[in-house]
């Protein structure tokens, strides 16, 4: 019987053995399925990670360019707002000039009226009548001229022709528009640098 329990040992042994070396490879094979999807996760995890990462930065990108563009429309309507009033003030200013200054400025722009037509009416503010009537008296150029109707202007002269085909607008808030447009960029440049 000592053989039997020999053999009996041996076939223990060897079992133990081959379970002992199935345990161990079947320990390694769970370490290295657990090990492949550790580092699967890990990969998808940084992954989503970058994803959110650019996410956040496109949507901060895109919060600073509307904040940057609103503000830049704020400055701009500002500036507008700025170069309106400045302008307003301008015809308000020369408007309140001295009335040598209005009287010289009918002088020099009724002769370029004249030149252009031939007769008819001139139309200035109520502040500007007397001079008009004055310099058409004074001057036989303008003897085909009369003086029409006070209009609502901060000075200078619209004049019409007999006919009624042509005005002519020599008014104050023209040449000023004129002066503006040309010079608005260079205005602009030194109220906003």
């Amino acid at each position: 019987m000592m053989g039997l329990e020999a053999v009996v040992g041996d076939i223990k042994e060897k079992g133990r053995k081959e379970v002992t070396a199935i345990q161990a490879e079947t320990g390694a094979e769970v370490r290295r399925i657990l090990s492949e999807a550790q580092e699967r996760a890990a990969s998808i995890k940084q992954q989503a990670d970058e994803e959110v990462e650019r996410d956040v930065q496109r949507i901060v990108n895109q919060e600073v360019s509307a904040a940057n563009l609103s503000v830049k429309r704020e400055v701009l309507n500002a500036q507008k707002d700025t170069l309106a009033r400045v302008h307003e003030a301008t015809i308000a200013r020369i408007s309140d000039l001295p009335a040598d200054f209005h009287a010289q400025a009918l002088r020099t722009v009724l002769p370029l009226a004249a030149a252009a037509v031939k007769g008819g009416v001139v139309y200035c503010n109520a502040r500007d009548i007397p001079t008009i009537k004055k310099i058409l008296a004074e001057s036989k150029e303008m003897a085909g001229f009369s003086v029409g109707e006070p209009v609502s202007i901060e000075g200078g002269i619209v004049v019409e022709s007999a006919d009624g085909r042509m005005k002519i607008d020599y008014t104050y808030r023209t040449f000023l528009e004129t002066v503006w447009e040309s010079g608005l960029k260079d205005a602009s440049d030194i109220l906003f640098p």
